[in-house]
């Protein structure tokens, strides 16, 4: 008997706006757009900086790959999200419900390491200017970018293999609008008092320690830059840094909220409002966000333009 009601949940039900039923239009149409619009900036992103030169510096390889990154976060949440909205079964099948906490989670964590990642080289280009091009080449942009992934994986692997060996026997309603940790270890029929310890450390390890390494390589520019004798070279200097400041306060921000907030201190539709802003709002601020910050890439994206435009004419 106990065997056969571990079995019983074979789909879970995505219950995440079935609170807002006279929404479900205008939010598809919503977030339809902003969907389209987060592939379209991203896409932009990563073509400009593949097809500028000028843009072949660490900086920028790690801009791209987290682009590449957010598309694929998005990817993986969104589309289901959007056909959810439009019909009435909002169902996902267990190994669907699993596959998509594994390939979030694996984006989640990577997107955290390569904005640590990003820290450390504007540490580097600030602070060690005469050394960035030896300390920071291709070779070792590469490294990162690949122990980032794939410590990424490897701790989603770890915390959707501890969820999904619970035992599911109903209910099967997850009050979220996709497969997110807390609302499954709801619908659990035992807890895993050890496994659970091992997600939140694991939560820890990422999101905490990836925050402390990116605040601690700013205390470190703050004190280079303070050193510099003319504004105008404090203004340039910090100005690098601004992009990447903002997504990084915008993603721990939601990360840490939704993490590490007081159990039950936020209602349902609260959750799934900061939901939305970390699966939707921060994969379109980060190319927002350096496209309308920074030069380099605007002048690039004005060449690119510019090119295209010529080659119609002709």
């Amino acid at each position: 008997m106990g065997r056969e009601n571990h079995t019983m949940v074979t789909e879970f039900i995505l219950a995440g706006f079935s609170n807002f039923p006279e929404l479900q239009i205008p939010l598809f149409l919503v977030f339809s757009l902003i969907y389209l619009i987060t592939l379209m900036a991203n896409i932009i992103i990563i073509t400009t900086i593949c097809l500028n030169r000028s843009l072949h510096i660490p900086m920028y390889f790690f801009l791209s790959i987290l682009s590449f990154s957010e598309i694929c976060y998005s990817l993986v949440i969104i589309p289901n999200m959007l056909a959810n909205l439009l019909r009435e079964k909002k169902t996902i099948s267990f190994i669907g419900c699993a596959t998509q906490m594994y390939i979030f989670l694996g984006f989640a964590f990577t997107n955290c390491f390569l904005l640590a990642v990003m820290g450390y080289d504007r540490y580097v280009s600030i602070c060690k200017p005469l050394r960035y091009q030896i300390l920071m080449n291709q070779r070792l942009c590469t490294k990162l970018v690949a122990c980032s992934a794939t410590t990424g994986f490897l701790f989603s692997t770890s915390e959707t293999i501890i969820i999904f060996t619970l035992p599911f026997c109903g209910p099967n309603e997850v009050k979220h609008f996709f497969c997110e940790i807390e609302p499954l270890l709801e619908l659990a029929c035992s807890r895993n008092y050890i496994g659970e310890m091992v997600i939140f450390i694991i939560c820890v390890l990422v999101i905490i320690c990836a925050f402390l390494f990116i605040l601690l390589s700013y205390i470190l520019i703050a004190n280079t830059v303070l050193k510099i004798p003319t504004t105008a070279g404090k203004r340039k200097a910090f100005s690098t840094c601004a992009s990447h400041l903002i997504v990084v306060v915008v993603h721990f921000g939601c990360a840490g909220i939704i993490h590490f907030g007081p159990e039950n201190s936020y209602t349902l539709d609260q959750t799934i409002f900061i939901s939305v802003s970390y699966t939707m709002v921060t994969p379109l601020l980060n190319p927002l966000v350096y496209s309308l910050r920074n030069k380099d890439v605007q002048i690039a994206l004005k060449k690119s333009l510019g090119k295209s435009s010529c080659t119609q004419r002709m």
